[in-house]
C-alpha cells in the first residue's frame, strides 16, 4: 500500500476535528469521521515514507533516544513508532479483542464496535503453512504439557502474507499487515487532511473550551483552529501535551493557575513489561517466521505468552544485552517465548523522561511466566536457556476513563478528548489495537454532527 499523501494546503475553510496522531484510535476515528462529512485534519509527528520492510528503517521510526525509543529508571527499554500509523506499522499484528468487562465498570460498552471490526480489517489465525517451524515446535511442546496453547487472531491478508518471512516488526512491505495507515488513506480519499512532521506541542484553550492546538513543524511553531480537537497520540505523547497544556488564566483577575484535571495525566501507568526466553535447538534451521503465532493466555493471573521469533539484528541485540556472546550467531536455531505480563500502576511520564519501575508483584509474575516457558523450551529439547533483559511493550492508562477524560473520552474542558491507550482505565497486558479501533468506532458516533467553527492557521 502507497504511504498516506502529507497535505498542508487546500484545507477546507472550516474545520470540524482536529486528531493528533494516527495511530489505530486516531485513524480509525479519522475515517469514519470523514465517512460522516467531518472536515477532518490528522496532525502527524513522524514521516509517511513508504514501507520497506527494513531494520533501517524500523530503527528511524522506534530507535530514536528520546522520540521513539525511552529507558526507564530500571534501565528497561521501551520503543514507539513515530510515522504515519503509529506502532500499528511495526507491530507484530496481534488482535485480541478488549475484555468487556474493564470498560462496562466505567460505563463503556464496546460489544457491537467489536463486531463491527470484524466487518472492516482483516482478522484471523494463521494457517498452518504460515507459520514456521519455530511456533509449530512451540505450540507441539506446549500442548504435549497440558498448556491450552491456541492459534492467536491476526490483522493480517492471509493471501498476501509470505511464509518465511520476519518483518512484521520491520513493517510488511507486501501490504499483507493491517496497520493504521490503511484506515488513513480511506479518510483522505473520503477528504481527510494529513500532514505529517507536525508535533502538536499544546491545546489551545479559550473560556474553558477546546479551540484549537500549537504544533512546530520544520523549526516553525504554528496554531490551527477547529471545533473539537481529539489526542491520539499515544500513552506517552498525549499525556505530555496535556501536561504542556495547563495555562495561566490570564482573564481571571487573580490569574489562577487553569489545570482542567491534566495533572492527572501521566501518573500511575502500565507498560506491559516482556522478557524474551530463548533456547537452541540443534539442527533447527529458521529464523523467518510471522511472530506470535500462537500462545497462552492466563488472564487471572496476568500472563501471556507466545512464540516470538526476532529479526536477527534483535536477538543479536537482546542476546548482548545479556551476556550471551556465544549466542549472537546462533539465531536460525533458537526458538524464543514472549513473557509479557500485566504490571501494577505506577511511576510518572515527565516533559524528558519516563519513571516506572516493576514491583515485586511484577517481578513474581515474570518468573512464573519464564519458568512456564523454559518448562517448554526443555519440553521441546532446547538447550543454552536464556532470558532477555525485560523491556516493555504497550504504555498506557496515563489519561485514565474516570480521571482525565469521562466514558465519552472528554476531558473537563469542552471539545478536548483523548482517544488512545492513554485512556485505559486498568492495567492491561495485552497488545490494545483491536481496542483502540473499537473506542475510535464508538468515538466518532458521539463526535458526529457537531456544529462548525472557522478555521485559520498562523
Amino acid at each position: 500500500m502507497p504511504a498516506p499523501s502529507s497535505q498542508s494546503s487546500t484545507l477546507p475553510a472550516s474545520l470540524d476535528t482536529i486528531i493528533v496522531g494516527s495511530g489505530p484510535a486516531g485513524s480509525t476515528l479519522a475515517h469514519e469521521l470523514a465517512k460522516r462529512g467531518q472536515n477532518v485534519l490528522v496532525l502527524e509527528w513522524g514521516k509517511h515514507e513508504p514501507i520497506k520492510g527494513t531494520f533501517g528503517q524500523m530503527a528511524k521510526m522506534a530507535a530514536i533516544p528520546g522520540k521513539g525509543a525511552f529507558i526507564n529508571s530500571d534501565l528497561s527499554l521501551l520503543l514507539r513508532g513515530i510515522t504515519t500509523g503509529g506502532s500499528s506499522t511495526i507491530n507484530f499484528a496481534t488482535a485480541l479483542a478488549p475484555p468487556l468487562e474493564y470498560f462496562k465498570e466505567v460505563g463503556i460498552d464496546l460489544s457491537q464496535e467489536i463486531e463491527e471490526v470484524k466487518k472492516l480489517v482483516p482478522l484471523d489465525t494463521l494457517p498452518d503453512s504460515l507459520m514456521g517451524p519455530m511456533a509449530h515446535t512451540i505450540s507441539d511442546a506446549a500442548t504435549s504439557l497440558g498448556l491450552n496453547w491456541q492459534k492467536l487472531d491476526k490483522f493480517i491478508h492471509m493471501d498476501r502474507c509470505q511464509s518465511h518471512c520476519h518483518r512484521c516488526s520491520y513493517g510488511c512491505p507486501y501490504d499483507a499487515k493491517w496497520s493504521a495507515r490503511h484506515p488513513l488513506e480511506a479518510a483522505q480519499k473520503l477528504g481527510a487532511k494529513l500532514i505529517t512532521q507536525a508535533k502538536v506541542e499544546r491545546i489551545l484553550i479559550e473560556n474553558g473550551k477546546a479551540v484549537g492546538v500549537e504544533y512546530s513543524q520544520n523549526g516553525q511553531t504554528k496554531t490551527i483552529y477547529a471545533q473539537q480537537v481529539v489526542l491520539s497520540a499515544g500513552g506517552i505523547g498525549s499525556p505530555r501535551i496535556l501536561q504542556n497544556s495547563i495555562i495561566q488564566n490570564t482573564s481571571s483577575e487573580e490569574a489562577d493557575s487553569e489545570s482542567y484535571g491534566f495533572e492527572k495525566a501521566g501518573k500511575d501507568y502500565f507498560v506491559d513489561p516482556v522478557i524474551a526466553v530463548m533456547g537452541s535447538i540443534k539442527g533447527m534451521k529458521s529464523g523467518r517466521e510471522v511472530p506470535m503465532a500462537a500462545g497462552l493466555h492466563l488472564p487471572d493471573e496476568g500472563i501471556m505468552l507466545s512464540d516470538l521469533t526476532l529479526p536477527r539484528p534483535l536477538f543479536q541485540a537482546f542476546s548482548a544485552q545479556v551476556g550471551r556472546f556465544d549466542r549472537l550467531f546462533s539465531h536460525q536455531n533458537t526458538l524464543t517465548i514472549m513473557v509479557k505480563i500485566k504490571d501494577d500502576l505506577g511511576g510518572k511520564i515527565g516533559p524528558n523522561w519516563l519513571n516506572k519501575t516493576l514491583s515485586l508483584a511484577d517481578k513474581q509474575k515474570l518468573e512464573k511466566g519464564c519458568q512456564i516457558a523454559e518448562d517448554i523450551l526443555k519440553q521441546a529439547g532446547a538447550s543454552h536457556i536464556f532470558r532477555s533483559h525485560h523491556f516493555a511493550a504497550h504504555p498506557g492508562g496515563t489519561a485514565k476513563i474516570g480521571e482525565v477524560v469521562n466514558n465519552n473520552l472528554q476531558t473537563q474542558v469542552d471539545g478536548l478528548y483523548v482517544c488512545d491507550a492513554s485512556v485505559i482505565p486498568k492495567a492491561w497486558g495485552l497488545p490494545p489495537s483491536y481496542t483502540l479501533i473499537c473506542l475510535g468506532l464508538r468515538l466518532a458516533k458521539h463526535l458526529a454532527g457537531k456544529s462548525k467553527l472557522s478555521t485559520t492557521i498562523s
